[in-house]
Order: structure tokens, then C-alpha cells, then sequence
């Protein structure tokens, strides 16, 4: 039953106790878990609410009271809700895990089942409903995919985690249930009741006797019409050659108005059973074709998923009726009930005080499924019906061929016993008899006397478990055998009670049960410790996978800068690594940003000295390239060029310095008598700065003096030039 599917829960521990091991279904209101108790290291089930129920404080609240009441229900047949509670924004409910699958797997593999077989799956269904509706509890959900059967064939009514007390108001809320076995007063928006879960499994027994659903439609509201207005057919309509009584139980159970049903679980199961009873193997061995089955109690080769079920199921249906608290009834071959026999094949035979005539009686009216009952007492009139002539025996059918030769051999029997005396011919001692009938009724009042101490005062008298949490594992016994239970200590690691002291008991606490039965004790080792994974040196992913598998939690992330560290790597932890710890402590973790950036200072036009001081102060390597190169801005010695020259760089990143010659040299021509424009445009293209001085207004535009000439200076140096 279980799925693989990715699921953020899978892995994950819930309230801190319960760890989500694998997804098994998911449905309109929830989603249920495969997860341990890591309390009490046992699997359980984990209903958890969707979202949209989880944030409704008025649901949540309803679902607590209702969680409550169900977790009081303990019952064979019924899935037990064991806890209940928020974590979060996650709503859930614990239940008992029943390994197995469900009588939904059961229809989709054999289709439509034997009487027997189908009696035996609804009877524990029934079974349960009656448990619950005693108890003040309505399931409101009564379908095969909440019917479930362990490996074992143990079958329980599951997910009365979500259903109502009787007590609490039940008109108003809102439709709860699956429209294929939905009764007509709910789709109403009336009250539910018990007959409304009487409805559901009515519905559900029709689909067992025949294989398929009595209201069908392409969309769920003709379905819930259907319900409302329509009329369920007989099973017989689909399956020919089933027995009217199952025709009639089934349109009981399924009548449109509440009243027509059976009041409860209880007045339903009280009919199913003596239905059982009541049938031929004939009739509950018919094939879902009409034909008998020859051999009903074993599975069909290839059908894995209902062998356990079938054997167990087949058990219960061929050797008992399996009533709870009850005398089981064994289930006698036909040959051996010649009365029964006589009286299904409506032979007009009055039997009375041993004798047998034949005699014209008025048929009698079938009798309503209510009201039924087997014949049985020392006088039976039976329905009359045409016989054939008391020799013609080829004349009769099969079936009545049979009984006319038990009827005859009855009569063979009569007389031999007419035969025999009746009455000893020596008188027996009156004295003597008195005696021993003293005697008897003695010994019989003294084994009533006996079974109503042991069941009223005794060991078998019901009590109470008492509450022994937080108590020492002596005073919990002590309480236990005050309360006259015997009792057994458990040791469990638990997280929230101390060592030594009392976590809780099973049954749980405030549980009834008869004083016989031992409580076992669970008594707290403490928190069970273990060492904490080594995280650091991974991926912040790499690491949270670490600590679920170590069933550990995700503390708060802290973030900053590490030069040895890639962006992403954990760098420390908190704890540390193998400190003894509690499942779900939290560990803090600090990931690493990378190198921290560092802006690279601009050092042109400092000394070189200066320049690679400045670098180093700010955590970066000063390199000296090999060439130098002239800057007629830039005095030799210092850094003309630097790479990069701006930006970041992390610690220890190289920056490549150039290092100035100062100014190139340059000869300046002589450009005396030449024009003072032709002289400007020469000295400038070869990087001086022209300076004119013009005399008398420089009329001729010829320069008559040049300062400096036919000499090297400095490239940018002022050249100045006299006009006239």
C-alpha cells in the first residue's frame, strides 16, 4: 500500500516525537504517513490534515473533542486513535497501522463474493459499528476503503479520528462522507444518526454480494439523486439464485427512511448473524454466476492480496457465528438438521411431542428479516404445499426427495422409540434422587456464586487503569495493584520525562478493562543521546540531509566571509561534532560567503615605496613589473601604471605595478628665421608646450630667438619663442 513519492514531510519528525518514514495514501482531507513513535518505538499511522482544514481554528477544535471521544473506543475492530495535536501549521492525527490492505483491494480483485464470504467480511464491520454507536459515536464514512484487513485477516473500521459524538450537533455541519455510500438524510443536510452509518454498510453489502454499487452516474450529484429518490434493487437482480433473506437485509439496511432501519450496529449484527445461521450451504456458497461454489473456502490461484483474508474470513463464516460475548454457534451440515430441512421445503409436517401427521395448515406469511427466527421448540407448523402420492418418490424434486426420506426415517426412528419402555421396571430410590438433585443445584449455585465474584469482585471484574505518569516505576505498581491489576515494567528513552519515572501505561490510562489483564508500565530511560554528525566542510544541502538522516533538527543559519572557504561550505557548527544529543535538537550552522572583496586602492604618481606599502596594508600582493615606461606628467621613481587599477579583489590577489622613467628627452631644432606658425606646429608635434613672444606686435611673424635650441630637454618642456 505504500507509495514512493517526494514528499518535504518524509524524513522529517513531527511534534518531535513522530518520524515520517513513507507516504501511503492521500485523500480529499488528508494525508496519511507511515512514521515511528520514537516515544514508544512503535509504527503508527499519521493522519495529516491539509492545509486549508489546518488553518480553520473551528475545525481544529471540533476534530480535538471528536479525537478525544474516539481515543475512549477500544474495540478489536476498530482502528485505535491514539494521539492528536498541532505542530506548527501542521494538524494531525496518530492512529494504530494496520499493515495490510483494504476491502476496496478485495472488490477490485474478486469482483462480486459468495454469501459466505461477504457475511464474513461485513460481520466485523458490523461488529465495530456496533462497539461505536454503544459508545456514543457515529462514523459518518462507512465504505471499503476504511474497512481495513491486516495480513493476518484481522479486519478494523478505520478513521473515526474524524467522526462525530452523537452528543454534539451533527445537522449543521458540513457533508462529510463519500457520495457512493452516502444516506439520503445527510445529502439532505439532516441529522446523522446511527442508521446512517446502517445505510453505508448496507450499501456496501449490496456491493459485496454483487460487485458493483446500487447508484451509479457520470457525476456525483446524479449519485447523491439517486439516493434521495431512488430505490435500492435487490442483490438477486444482479446476482440470480440469492436467498431472499439477503435481498431483504440489504433493502433493511438501505430503506430511504431512517426509521424502516435498523435502530443501531447492534440490532444489525443480532440479524446478520442469524441470517448465517439460517442459510444452506447451497445458498452461501453461491457463485456470483448463480452456481454453487464446491469448494468455498479456498482462494482462487493467483489472488495474493485476499488469500490471508479468505482463509481467516472463510474460518469465521464455516465453523462459528463469532459473536462477540456470545455462545458460538457451530455450523451443522444440512444432513444433520432434518427439521430445518423440512420446514425450508415447506412440507405441511407438525411435529409435536415426538409424533408426525400430515395435516392441511394455512401457508404461512414469510417472515420479516426484523422479526425472524429459526424454528426451534417441541411444536413447528410449517407453510403447506402440494405433496406427491407416498410412493411415487420420482415424482419429487431433488430437495424434497431428501426430505421425504429423512421424514421416513424420522418415522422409522418414532417408532423404535415407541418400542422401548419409557419407564424403568424397578422403582428407583425417591431418597436418593433427592440427593444428587441437591447436590446438583448445590454445585450449581456455587459455580454461579463463584462466576459472579470472579466477573462482579474478582480477577474478572472490569476497573479502570489509573493515570501513573511522572511516577516512580514503585509507586506505579503500587497504584496499579491498589487498583488490582497486576502490572510488568517497560524501559523507554523518553525526551520529556525525567529517568525513572513512569511515561505511561498500555492500556492507556483511564482504559477499562477486566483486572486479569496485565498493564505493562513504560518507565523513562531519559532522552536517548546520540552524537552529533561532523558537517562541517559540506554543502548547506549536504549538511541538512546529515542531520535528518541523523533525526536531528535545522538550528539558525548564520552567514560570513572565510578566505579559505567556497561560497556555500559550512565552517562551523553548534553543538560540534560528537556531542551526545537528543533526537530533534537543533544545530546551528555558519555557511561560508567566500573571500571577503577588498577594493583596490589607486597608488599612481606615489613613490614606489609608497606604493607597495599602500597595497600590502589593504591584504593585497604589490608586483613591480619588469619594464619602466616614460610619463612626462609622472616624475621617475614613481608608479605611472597599475593592474587593475580599480575595482575588488579577494586577500592576497596580486596587483602589477609600472614604475615611471620620468619624461623622454627630446632635441629641439633650431627654428630661428623660420615663421612662428610653421616653428609652433614643429615644436608641438613633438610634445613641447610653445610659448610666442611677439615684439612689436609681430608684425613679420619670424622668430628671431628660441629658447631652448639645438639641445635634448624633457618631452612637455616650455619652448619659448621670440617674434617680430
Amino acid at each position: 500500500m505504500q507509495e514512493n513519492v517526494t514528499d518535504h514531510l518524509i524524513g522529517t519528525l513531527v511534534d518531535a516525537r513522530y518520524l515520517v518514514r513513507s507516504r501511503l495514501a492521500r485523500g480529499g482531507m488528508s494525508t496519511v504517513y507511515l512514521a515511528t513513535d520514537q516515544r514508544l518505538e512503535r509504527d503508527v499511522a499519521l493522519k495529516v490534515l491539509h492545509p486549508h482544514l489546518a488553518n480553520d481554528p473551528g475545525f481544529l477544535d471540533r476534530l480535538g473533542r471528536e479525537a478525544k471521544a474516539a481515543a475512549k473506543l477500544s474495540h478489536p475492530h476498530v482502528v485505535g486513535v491514539l494521539d492528536q495535536g498541532e505542530d506548527g501549521h501542521t494538524a494531525y492525527l496518530v492512529m494504530e497501522y494496520i499493515k495490510g490492505h483494504t476491502l476496496r483491494d478485495v472488490l477490485q480483485t474478486r469482483g462480486a463474493l459468495p454469501p459466505r464470504l461477504a457475511l464474513a467480511l461485513i460481520d466485523p464491520v458490523i461488529e465495530g459499528l456496533a462497539a461505536a454507536h454503544a459508545a456514543g459515536l457515529i462514523h459518518r464514512d462507512v465504505k471499503p476503503e476504511n474497512v481495513l484487513i491486516a495480513d493476518d485477516g484481522r479486519i478494523k473500521v478505520g478513521d473515526f479520528g474524524l467522526a462525530r459524538a452523537v452528543t454534539a450537533t451533527t445537522s449543521t455541519g458540513a457533508l462529510i462522507g463519500t457520495v457512493a455510500y452516502l444516506p439520503p438524510e445527510l445529502v439532505l443536510g439532516q441529522a446523522a444518526d446511527a442508521r446512517s452509518d446502517i445505510y453505508s454498510a448496507g450499501i456496501m453489502l449490496y456491493e459485496l454480494l454483487t460487485g458493483q454499487q446500487p447508484f451509479q452516474g457520470e457525476v456525483p450529484i446524479q449519485v447523491a439523486y439517486q439516493h434521495v429518490n431512488g430505490v435500492v434493487e435487490p442483490p438477486s437482480s444482479q446476482v440470480p439464485g440469492l436467498a431472499t433473506d439477503l435481498d431483504e437485509l440489504v433493502q433493511w439496511c438501505t430503506a430511504r427512511d431512517p426509521e424502516q432501519r435498523p435502530v443501531d450496529g447492534s440490532a444489525l449484527l443480532s440479524e446478520l448473524r442469524h441470517i448465517r445461521t439460517s442459510l444452506s450451504d447451497e445458498q452461501l456458497d453461491l457463485a456470483p454466476n448463480g452456481s454453487a461454489q464446491a469448494h468455498a473456502h479456498q482462494a482462487p490461484a493467483g489472488e495474493a492480496p485476499t488469500a490471508a483474508l479468505t482463509a481467516a474470513a472463510l474460518a469465521l463464516a464455516g465453523t462459528s457465528a463469532a459473536a462477540s460475548g456470545g455462545t458460538a454457534t457451530e455450523a451443522v451440515p444440512l444432513a444433520g438438521r432434518p427439521t430445518e430441512l423440512i420446514g425450508r421445503y415447506s412440507h405441511p409436517t407438525e411435529v409435536i411431542s415426538g409424533k408426525s401427521s400430515p395435516t392441511a395448515v394455512f401457508p404461512a406469511s414469510p417472515g420479516s428479516i426484523r422479526g425472524a427466527v429459526p424454528p426451534s421448540g417441541p411444536a413447528s407448523i410449517l407453510p403447506a404445499s402440494p405433496w406427491p402420492d407416498e410412493g411415487d418418490d420420482d415424482a419429487w424434486p431433488p430437495g424434497k426427495r431428501e426430505a421425504k426420506r429423512l421424514e421416513k426415517q424420522a418415522a422409522k426412528d418414532r417408532a423404535r422409540a415407541a418400542a422401548t419402555p419409557v419407564r424403568s421396571l424397578r422403582t428407583g430410590d425417591s431418597r436418593r434422587r433427592g440427593l444428587i438433585w441437591t447436590a446438583v443445584i448445590v454445585a450449581l449455585a456455587i459455580l454461579a456464586a463463584t462466576a459472579g465474584w470472579f466477573f462482579g469482585m474478582g480477577p474478572g471484574s472490569p476497573g479502570t487503569v489509573p493515570d501513573v505518569k511522572n511516577k516512580t516505576a514503585a509507586e506505579a505498581q503500587a497504584l496499579l495493584q491498589t487498583a488490582g491489576f497486576q502490572s510488568d515494567t517497560r524501559d523507554v528513552f523518553d525526551d520529556d520525562t525525567a529517568a525513572g519515572r513512569s511515561v505511561g501505561t498500555e492500556p492507556q490510562a483511564g482504559a477499562e478493562i477486566r483486572k486479569f489483564q496485565r498493564v505493562s508500565v513504560f518507565v523513562s530511560k531519559g532522552p536517548q543521546l546520540f552524537p552529533l554528525p561532523t558537517l562541517t566542510g559540506i554543502t548547506l544541502d549536504q549538511a541538512k540531509t546529515a542531520l535528518n538522516a541523523a533525526r536531528m533538527a535545522l538550528g539558525t543559519i548564520t552567514e560570513r566571509y572565510d578566505d579559505q572557504a567556497a561560497a556555500g561550505i559550512v565552517i562551523a557548527q553548534d553543538p560540534a561534532k560528537d556531542t551526545p544529543s537528543r533526537r530533534g535538537t537543533p544545530v546551528a550552522l555558519t555557511v561560508s560567503k567566500g573571500p571577503q572583496p577588498i577594493p583596490v586602492p589607486d597608488v599612481r604618481g606615489m613613490s614606489q615605496d609608497e606604493a607597495v606599502k599602500a597595497l600590502r596594508d589593504a591584504g593585497l600582493k604589490p608586483v613591480i613589473a619588469e619594464e619602466t615606461v616614460n610619463d612626462k606628467k609622472i616624475p621617475k621613481g614613481a608608479i605611472a601604471n597599475q593592474s587593475p587599477a580599480n575595482g575588488t579583489l579577494t586577500r592576497g590577489a596580486q596587483v602589477t605595478l609600472t614604475v615611471s622613467k620620468g619624461p623622454k628627452m627630446v632635441q629641439v631644432p633650431s627654428y630661428i628665421g623660420k615663421q612662428a606658425s610653421e616653428a609652433r606646429r614643429a615644436l608641438e608635434k613633438l610634445g613641447f608646450d610653445v610659448k610666442v613672444n611677439n615684439i612689436l606686435g609681430g608684425f613679420f611673424g619670424t622668430v628671431r630667438d628660441q629658447n631652448p635650441v639645438d639641445t635634448e630637454v624633457p618631452e612637455g618642456s616650455i619652448v619659448t619663442l621670440t617674434v617680430v
